[in-house]
């Protein structure tokens, strides 16, 4: 039997040394030394860190471009509402956020899921008869983005797959596949404003599929769906009993000619998981503020989803706090006047983007209906020097300092996406230079076939 002796030595004015002697009997334990292993460094990257893949920045990165020296850089590529300026928020908005942290009171750590009076702020701002909230049926996230990831772990399990449309924001698989959920994606058609093709989605559906994404208003394609088509949607969640992610940060910001409805307003038995936030309709991304709504009458999620969503906001300790202070005033107290002035700036621009684009032989873009996008086919039949939309967008951004982001960044190609919050003067130089592009390569019918000769 081994015994071992613990002797505490204490000198003087010093406080007591535990000083441990390890005596064995039979074999003699040196100190560093692990029976059958032998220390070395082996420091790997995890595999979920292998698994993350943003093809955004796959595709943005591995685009070794100069621009045009001779022409100053117009970025068309960036969904940041902020970046020019010409797009400020609210004074109301920045003044609830003075007023938050002057009082000192929103300093320390808030509750996971956020301060219980701006989960009723958003309760009250987002309820209707339709598809009423209460607080407990909101968790507060850091933006967005983090409402999604949430709302992805609690549905999903590794080896489940995901119903994601295409073209869509390129988060969603990013954020899948970091966690081992397999991607499928259904169509979207640009000749029908960007619907979904219903019989394609319902193929995908299996036994391991955990939920559909649905994305309205659209990144990347500026789309609104209609009350008919969202009714459709839902028939076929319905029918294959899969609850919906509702991306709806856009949510009504869609133009005056078109009308938003939140899906949950009318499900009658589909359980929604809707994730917004205050980015893009109060001008604020990088505030980080974003939010998950249950919305689950038929009591078909229970209490396991809404336990799995608090336990997983446990992790991080949600959203800015100062911004919670202010979120009640932001909420209720931003005129009206605000939203009506950022949508016509928006509609201004996106109709002379369309009306330009659409005058240039070789290019087809698709009317947009809200968002801050706009998506560009281009026929590459009368382009045949290029191989595919990212080198097409590459030549534009190094013979007119144009920088428009391919499509293939959201699973499809030959299209590019044209952001519209930049200013008017800068929309249109920018479609005269891809005007003055396009014809500089644009070919016809028989210059396209015999370039495609002398290949």
């Amino acid at each position: 039997m081994d015994s071992y002796l613990i002797q505490v030595n204490g000198h003087g004015d010093h406080a007591p040394m535990l000083d441990v002697h390890l005596k064995n009997t039979g074999n003699t334990i040196s100190p560093g030394k692990v029976k059958g292993r032998k220390p070395r460094w082996a420091v790997r990257a995890s595999e979920m860190s292998k698994k993350t893949f943003n093809p955004v920045r796959a595709i943005v990165d591995s685009m070794k471009v100069e621009p045009n020296p001779k022409k100053a850089m117009i970025s068309l590529s960036l969904g940041d509402p902020t970046v020019f300026g010409n797009l400020p928020t609210n004074d109301e908005v920045t003044r609830a956020m003075k007023e938050a942290l002057d009082s000192g009171q929103y300093n320390g750590y808030a509750p996971s899921v956020g301060y219980q009076s701006c989960r009723e702020a958003v309760a009250a701002y987002y309820t209707c008869p339709e598809a009423p909230l209460k607080a407990q049926d909101v968790i507060l996230t850091s933006g967005c983005s983090q409402a999604i990831e949430l709302a992805l772990a609690v549905l999903a399990n590794p080896g489940q797959n995901i119903l994601v449309p295409r073209p869509g924001f390129s988060l969603y698989k990013t954020l899948a596949l970091s966690m081992g959920i397999e991607v499928k994606l259904y169509n979207l058609l640009p000749e029908k404003a960007w619907e979904i093709d219903l019989e394609h989605l319902e193929s995908l559906v299996d036994e391991k599929t955990a939920c559909l994404i649905v994305n309205n208003p659209s990144n990347p394609c500026g789309s609104v769906f209609s009350k008919s088509h969202l009714q459709e949607i839902l028939a076929v969640a319905s029918r294959q009993c899969v609850p919906i992610l509702a991306d709806e940060i856009y949510g009504d910001m869609v133009f005056a000619d078109c009308k938003y409805e939140p899906i949950a307003t009318l499900s009658t038995n589909v359980p929604i998981l809707s994730c917004g936030g205050l980015a893009k309709r109060w001008l604020v991304p990088g505030w980080r503020m974003g939010w998950i709504l249950i919305h689950d009458r038929r009591d078909i999620f229970g209490n396991e989803i809404r336990d799995g969503l608090v336990r997983l906001s446990q992790r991080i300790l949600g959203p800015c706090t100062i911004v919670q202070g202010a979120l009640e005033r932001i909420l209720h107290r931003t005129p009206p006047e605000f939203y009506h002035n950022t949508l016509s700036i928006l509609k201004s621009n996106a109709d002379l983007c369309y009306a330009a684009l659409s005058a240039i032989p070789g290019l087809q873009p698709v009317r947009p209906a809200g968002a801050m996008y706009l998506m560009v086919e281009i026929e590459m039949e009368h382009f045949p020097e290029f191989e595919n939309d990212v080198e097409f967008t590459e030549r534009l951004i190094s013979e007119q300092s144009v920088f428009c982001l391919p499509a293939t960044c959201f699973e499809y190609p030959n299209f590019f996406r044209v952001v519209i919050t930049v200013p008017e003067e800068m929309i249109l130089e920018a479609c005269s230079r891809i005007q003055e592009f396009c014809e500089m390569h644009y070919q016809g019918a028989e210059g396209a076939q015999d370039l495609e000769c002398d290949k």
